[in-house]
């Protein structure tokens, strides 16, 4: 799918760009100062809601003692981090390669705001990759599919669809960890480190939503259709690869009930009442924004 639109957003947003930039400049995530580094992080503390586990509220979790649980919360929490990590890391060749390929056709300050995105991206990178070895967590895969959209499929795309699709990933990562981890009894730095990276990202997603609705206002009909379509053939994914990462299987210390050449039980998990609900709270507002545009 190959269109002539370049990124562009309406002209009453400008401003609000700007001052996403400005607000980037003066307070961002610092690498050395989020976290107090020389403090332990406390793995006897769950990082994270256990009425959240993933396989909570079904069949297979009624095994599970409360050493499971705990365990289940940390390599669940480093499947989180990994995701941010993976999508994080290719964000600013996206970017900054869009900005090479189209420059004379991006306005200066969506510029400096995708360098600006771009910045924080790799700061966040850094940041999670020294939480993960501080914490002794085991990086997961990158998730089947949508990993090569980021690196092969959006780099030869229009910048408003790749900064649409990459939006979509953000924003359910970003939901998914901020509904879980910001509670009074979740582990002190691990609460910190999810705030302090919500405080730049709720940005980037403002950003991706202003960018994404100015180019359904200005697309053909024909654009439009075929991103629909995209959207609604990956989307479903993103859900379930969120909700649950079959490869937790080969980093728990226990056998764990679900094993990933079982693929019904799997099913099971992803189709369970407790994660349809979950994910009705978590991400409400995502699908709010979705229906409007016709994407899901």
């Amino acid at each position: 799918m190959q269109t002539e639109t370049t990124l562009t957003i309406a002209p009453s947003r400008i401003g609000k760009v700007l001052r996403l930039s400005e607000a980037s400049h003066l307070d961002t995530m610092d690498h050395a100062t989020v976290l107090p580094w020389n403090e332990p992080i406390d793995k006897g503390i769950a990082p994270k809601n256990l009425d959240h586990l993933w396989i909570a509220g079904t069949p297979f979790a009624g095994a599970l003692t409360e050493a499971n649980r705990l365990e289940l919360a940390w390599l669940e929490t480093a499947r989180d981090i990994s995701m941010f990590i993976w999508l994080e890391q290719t964000l600013p060749p996206l970017y900054m390669g869009y900005i090479t390929r189209d420059h004379a056709r991006i306005a200066p300050e969506l510029q400096e705001y995708l360098m600006v995105f771009s910045k924080e991206e790799i700061v966040h990178t850094l940041t999670f990759k020294r939480f993960m070895a501080k914490a002794g967590l085991p990086l997961f895969q990158p998730p089947q599919g949508l990993y090569s959209l980021l690196t092969d499929t959006l780099p030869a795309m229009a910048p408003p669809v790749g900064v649409l699709f990459t939006l979509l990933l953000e924003w359910v990562a970003e939901m998914g960890a901020m509904h879980t981890t910001q509670g009074p009894d979740v582990e002190p730095m691990t609460r910190t480190l999810f705030r302090a990276h919500h405080h730049d990202e709720a940005r980037h997603i403002a950003f991706g939503r202003w960018i994404a609705e100015s180019y359904f206002e200005t697309a053909s009909a024909e654009e439009v259709e075929q991103v629909r379509a995209m959207s609604r053939q990956i989307f479903p994914r993103l859900i379930d690869m969120y909700t649950y990462n079959p490869e937790i299987a080969l980093h728990t210390s226990f056998e764990f009930p679900v094993q990933p050449d079982n693929p019904a039980a799997i099913e099971a998990v992803w189709r369970s009442e407790h994660n349809a609900r979950l994910n009705l709270e978590r991400f409400s507002a995502l699908y709010a924004w979705m229906d409007k545009l016709g994407l899901r």
